[in-house]
């Protein structure tokens, strides 16, 4: 059996993958801030599946925090087979109505943190021939709109890049880039969304259900739904400046009230 470690697993789609995997059979490594919901949600998926839970509380905007992480992947003992690098967090606010210090802790979570984990989880996984990392960013990646959007380019970019160096070394990696989805992300951030149109929702287990297709496919990019695969395709026929101020007016109007 093998093992998969999840950052950000207590909700949305973290707790999702935790549930799929834990369904399929895999043990699990699960990674969060707050250690009494990792321990309730642990014994859920071990009664219901039977399979063995790991419990990890870790802050990935912290130094600590990270290497702790970095410190599981390195075991050899019990070695971690798919990371999802799914811990994330949004900001309510234009940029300049945010501090900088949150600006730069994003970063350090959606950049830094991805980042360290991926090398050190790949670097094993290539020794043993096999192995996934599934990075999550979003389909804000692809529009001009923030720090938000703009560290989750850089997923994309990276998580695509490492995938082409890898290629054939049996280990493979995926950006997943989900729309909006039912889960406590926006809550989180103090964002309203009783604005949002119904259809730009998405279930994150069907979201989940998708993305593990993809990787099986061989894909190093998941945009898993057809109504933002559309989006996404029309995104990238649009001249630059024009996107720029769509993404603004959209923001206004779809993002924090």
């Amino acid at each position: 059996m093998t093992t998969a470690l999840i950052t950000g697993a207590t909700a949305g789609i973290g707790a999702a993958f935790a549930r799929r995997l834990a369904s399929d059979g895999h043990h699990l490594v699960l990674v969060a801030r707050d250690e009494k919901r990792l321990r309730e949600q642990a014994t859920e998926l071990h009664d219901r599946h039977g399979i063995e839970v790991e419990v990890l509380p870790a802050d990935l905007s912290t130094e600590e925090g990270i290497e702790a992480v970095g410190a599981r992947l390195e075991e050899r003992t019990h070695p971690v087979d798919l990371l999802v690098n799914n811990a994330g967090f949004g900001h309510r606010g234009a940029f300049l109505d945010v501090p900088v210090e949150d600006e730069l802790t994003m970063l350090k979570v959606h950049c830094e943190a991805v980042l360290r984990l991926t090398y050190t989880a790949v670097a094993g996984m290539r020794n043993r021939g096999r192995g996934g990392v599934i990075n999550v960013a979003s389909v804000a990646a692809f529009v001009p709109r923030g720090t938000y959007g703009a560290s989750k380019a850089w997923v994309v970019q990276f998580t695509q890049g490492v995938a082409h160096d890898l290629a054939g070394s049996g280990v493979r990696l995926m950006a997943l880039c989900p729309g909006f989805v039912r889960t406590e992300f926006h809550e989180r951030a103090g964002v309203g969304t009783d604005n949002i149109p119904g259809w730009m929702w998405l279930d994150a287990d069907r979201l989940v259900e998708a993305a593990m297709k993809d990787l099986d496919r061989g894909k190093s990019l998941s945009v898993p739904d057809p109504r933002y695969k559309t989006l996404t395709g029309l995104v990238k026929l649009a001249p630059r400046n024009m996107l720029g101020g769509i993404s603004s007016r959209t923001g206004r109007k779809f993002g924090p009230r």
